[in-house]
């Protein structure tokens, strides 16, 4: 007899020990000799793999499990020499070998198993030479480019072992920028995320959590940093350029509407800072949310003070001197007189131009320092050669002809007045985008009320750690992420959930930092604090997607980056044209014209265009209960036209019950509940869950089972007292020879009512029928009517029997129904939509349901949902409603409108404002576009765009939660 000692993994107590240990007692041969809930010690003579299954079907992991790259292996031949090698050793429980990889669980140690492998004649690619790496991927829209992109990544050298749209994980001798460029040559764009060895051991952090946890995307360690001196498009591109050389950046988002940048990634935060201050801005970091929050409102509030107050000198001095021109006061210098006094109007806008418009200057020359050109130095450019022009006539007149003698002083000094005015006015409406997000940084508490010896104290929620005990009383805030201990009462979760009942809460249930307390008090464990709360995942997920950048916006910049040359060179062309072919006094009209191109082009629309939209809905989203991963997400909602519903958790509560059952031979109604429910006890299924409970309630005795096997899709088979059990679909009876010719029209009227029937056979002839029921959700119906009412073709998925299918689908009103699909089929259900042409949402809440949410063009997981799901879906629904499917994709149209209308519309701006600028209408009106109203133009463009923006703030669900 061997001893072998073997480390267990998602043990969290003596009863899952007890389990353990009732089911390896059964094993023949097996003796436990100790047994925790960290490590299992046993002796044994038998292979290892009856011990692994029987633990894993309980929910647990035991044992190594190694993946090892392996060389050398050139046909199928040599991987069937090495699986030879390791079904002789009863310490391998399990293997799968490829000609690039070892996939072995066992309790061998991993020097044995290399030293195994060295001796048939192959070798382990050590760490050195080979590494697993993580990759977040863009620019794939369906299946088919998943299908192209691995393609092109299958290479004797590379070892895929994940990929779907959003994220590719490999294991290779490869380079992690050869991968990059193998992925760019496909078409698509890939950012590494992490690089790891291969694992050896089980890891502890398989363990699932208690409940669903919302995760950002996962794109290495973020930083993120204020700017300032950002002004328009260019600088953003200007930023990220800069920030793109520093060592160690993976990826970086520039917000220009909230003046932020977020960078993934190993490099330091001062290294980053230091880039960008040698680009000409600024950065800081700020470490949480409240300090970063109150930096942006000061810096916003100093903002608009700063720009009031300069706009207000700068119009102080046009006004006058625009009015002086209006009504009939002379601007020509014809007099000795006229020189002088306009001489000291000159060295007066002298004075305005270094002072309440020294920021342009200075930040053009920034720009011109480093080879750039942004929307100051278009400003600086014209007001410059205004003034320049003015004071050349006021010191010598002579030098120009009598027509060309006149002075343009207000000009420059209206163009800074108003540009500066526009800008405070769009700093003043652009700190409103974001409201949704202090929101959400408000409901945060800043104390807590923690128990210690029986003693309420109130401390700082810094002080908070994991596992004290809280006390909460009425009205008061939860403050950190806990399960109740003691008390029950109801909590508002409408902050982060949009649900507007409130949520009964008793012992064992959880609480969410941000959440009210109406009534009650409650005694609750804290489990997760500080940025581990949802609450807190939350407003980083929120954050991150109002950064991210939709592919209108990634035009938008492309558009940008070359934009203001552009103009420079237009202005030089307007005014070359006008000083050659135009009338006299050329230089007059080369100057107007030359001078209303570069104020009326500044891109500041353009650069605004998407980011405002994008954060406002973003913002807008979380306020209504649904967490967004990007803003591509967005954009590839807005052209969904096909949803597909998963059934189970989904369209129904998810708590299924037993609501019937029917008996073939000599057993009681209890009887056949008891063999059922003893042979799924340990099983995660819903369905299980459902006949455990029902044998729970009747105070039923379970008994132990043994060779226990779990049929994805088709049902589950053991030993219970000598009898061997059989519990599955209509499938898994005919695969195993039971006759159930006699129960057909028993298992169609339960399929009638809507229930689920599942077989039980009993030493191989039917036993009966249990039929188990998943109500429907109260507000199904209408949500299911409300997205065909929105134009879209909803389809059923589920892995239900066929006739059940149909009766739930009859009841919601929906004709297209896919049933009876295993597991692995949900994702080809899928392909086959996107081969016929559709744009698909796949809405779901299952591990099962985690291929297809990947695959689908967007993916919506139900917040209640498991953490696989959630992590493979770009939408998240915070509460268990329908509705919000329906609302994430409204808003999602009307993001991607609003974006439209402001790209339109700034578009519109430059491309009939440039030509009227530079003087396509003077043959028609015999005048030029003013500077002037060139600058308020300008600046009215840039309002707009933020004003139109902020609508989405408004926006509202076709139907109210209310009515659902």
């Amino acid at each position: 007899m061997n001893t072998v000692t073997l480390p267990l993994a998602n043990v969290r107590c003596m009863r899952c020990v007890n389990k353990i240990r009732d089911a390896i007692s059964l094993l023949p041969q097996t003796q436990i000799i100790d047994i925790n809930t960290e490590q299992l010690t046993i002796t044994n003579d038998t292979p290892l793999s009856p011990l692994f299954d029987a633990v894993t079907a309980l929910g647990y992991q035991v044992g190594y499990h190694y993946q090892l790259p392996l060389s050398g292996l050139s046909c199928g031949r040599c991987v069937a020499k090495i699986e030879q090698a390791l079904t002789e050793r009863h310490d391998i429980a399990h293997f799968n070998i490829s000609k690039q990889l070892a996939d072995v669980s066992g309790s061998i140690s991993e020097q044995a198993l290399t030293d195994l492998i060295v001796k048939l004649g192959y070798q382990v690619v050590t760490n050195s030479q080979q590494h697993s790496y993580e990759f977040s991927l863009t620019g794939l829209s369906c299946g088919k480019c998943v299908a192209k992109l691995t393609t092109v990544l299958t290479q004797d050298n590379i070892k895929i072992i994940t990929i779907d749209k959003n994220n590719l994980s490999v294991i290779t001798s490869l380079t992690a920028s050869e991968i990059i460029a193998l992925v760019t040559s496909a078409g698509y764009q890939a950012i590494a995320i992490t690089q790891s060895q291969p694992k050896t051991l089980i890891d502890q952090d398989l363990v699932p959590e208690p409940e669903p946890e919302i995760t950002a995307p996962a794109q290495g360690e973020a930083t993120q940093l204020l700017l300032s001196g950002l002004t328009c498009a260019s600088c953003v591109a200007s930023v990220e350029k800069a920030i793109k050389t520093v060592d160690g950046v993976d990826s970086v988002n520039v917000n220009l509407a909230e003046r932020t940048a977020l960078i993934y990634g190993q490099a330091s935060p001062q290294a980053i800072i230091t880039a960008i201050e040698q680009a000409g801005y600024g950065a800081e970091q700020s470490e949480d949310d409240q300090s970063r929050r109150l930096r942006q409102q000061q810096q916003n509030q100093q903002t608009v003070k700063t720009h009031m107050r300069n706009a207000m000198i700068a119009l102080g001095l046009g006004v006058p001197m625009m009015a002086w021109g209006i009504f009939g006061g002379s601007m020509i210098i014809d007099s000795t007189a006229s020189q002088i006094s306009w001489g000291i109007v000159g060295l007066i806008t002298l004075a305005l131009l270094v002072t309440a418009g020294k920021d342009f200057y200075i930040n053009s020359w920034k720009a011109f320092r480093h080879h750039r050109a942004t929307m100051d130095t278009l400003v600086a450019l014209g007001t410059g050669a205004a003034w320049l022009f003015s004071m050349a006539v006021v010191i010598a007149p002579t030098m120009f002809p009598i027509a060309a003698r006149h002075v343009y002083f207000e000009a420059s000094a209206m163009i800074i007045g108003l540009i500066t005015l526009g800008h405070a006015l769009e700093a003043r409406a652009r700190s409103r985008t974001s409201k949704a997000l202090e929101r959400l940084i408000d409901l945060q508490p800043q104390t807590a009320i923690v128990v210690e010896n029986g003693q309420d104290i109130e401390r700082p929620l810094s002080e908070v750690i994991a596992g004290m005990t809280l006390r909460l009383k009425p009205g008061a805030k939860v403050a950190v992420d806990g399960y109740v201990i003691d008390g029950n009462s109801y909590i508002d979760e409408s902050m982060l959930t949009g649900e507007p009942l409130a949520v009964h809460k008793k012992t064992g249930d959880h609480v969410r930092a941000g959440t009210i307390n109406q009534q009650g008090s409650l005694l609750f464990k804290a489990e997760h604090i500080g940025s581990d709360t949802m609450l807190a995942r939350i407003i980083q997920l929120v954050r991150q997607a109002q950064s991210s950048k939709p592919a209108l916006a990634r035009l938008a910049d492309t558009i940008s980056s070359i934009f203001v040359p552009s103009v420079m060179i237009i202005a030089i062309l307007t005014a070359m044209a006008w000083y050659y072919f135009g009338p006299q006094p050329a230089s007059v009209y080369m100057l107007v014209a030359a001078t209303t191109v570069l104020i009326i082009a500044c891109p500041c629309a353009l650069g605004l265009a998407t980011p405002m939209s994008v954060t406002v809905g973003v913002g807008r989203a979380a306020e209504l209960g649904i967490l967004i991963k990007d803003a591509e997400a967005m954009q590839q909602a807005a052209s969904i036209d096909t949803v597909v519903l998963d059934k189970t958790g989904t369209l129904t509560e998810g708590k299924p019950q037993v609501v019937d059952y029917k008996i073939y031979n000599a057993l009681t109604r209890e009887q056949l509940i008891q063999l059922a429910a003893s042979l799924e006890q340990g099983s995660e299924h819903p369905l299980a869950n459902a006949i455990v409970e029902s044998a729970h309630q009747q105070q039923l005795a379970l008994y132990s089972h043994n060779n226990f096997n779990a049929y994805a899709g088709l049902g589950v088979s053991g030993t219970i007292e000598q009898q061997q059990l059989l519990l599955g679909n209509t499938k898994f009876m005919l695969q195993n020879e039971i006759n159930i010719s006699h129960a057909e029209a028993d298992f169609d009227f339960i399929a009638s009512q809507g229930a689920t029937p599942v077989y039980l056979a009993q030493n191989g002839i039917l036993a009966g029928i249990i039929g188990i029921s998943d109500p429907l959700r109260d507000d199904s119906l209408s949500a299911v009517k409300r997205m065909q009412n929105m134009g879209l073709n909803v389809v059923m998925l589920t892995g239900d029997s066929i006739k059940t299918a149909h009766v739930i689908a009859a009841k919601l009103g929906i004709s297209d129904v896919v049933a009876d699909v295993l597991p692995d089929g949900k994702a080809a259900q899928i392909t086959l939509l996107q081969q016929q042409g559709k744009r698909v949402a796949m809405v779901g809440d299952g591990i099962n349901d985690a291929p297809a949410l990947a695959l689908a063009e967007v993916g919506i997981a139900m917040g209640s949902g498991t953490d696989v799901a959630i992590e493979s879906a770009q939408f998240t629904l915070m509460r268990h409603s329908l509705h919000g499917v329906a609302d994430a994709l409204e808003l999602s149209k009307a993001t991607l409108r609003n974006i439209k209308e402001n790209l339109f519309g700034a578009f519109i701006y430059n491309t009939l404002g440039i030509p009227i600028a530079a003087g396509v209408l003077f043959p028609l009106t015999g005048t030029l576009l003013s500077p002037v109203i060139a600058g308020a133009a300008m600046a009215l463009s840039s309002i707009t765009v933020v004003s139109n923006a902020n609508r989405l703030r408004l926006f509202k669900p076709s139907q109210s939660h209310q009515e659902k």
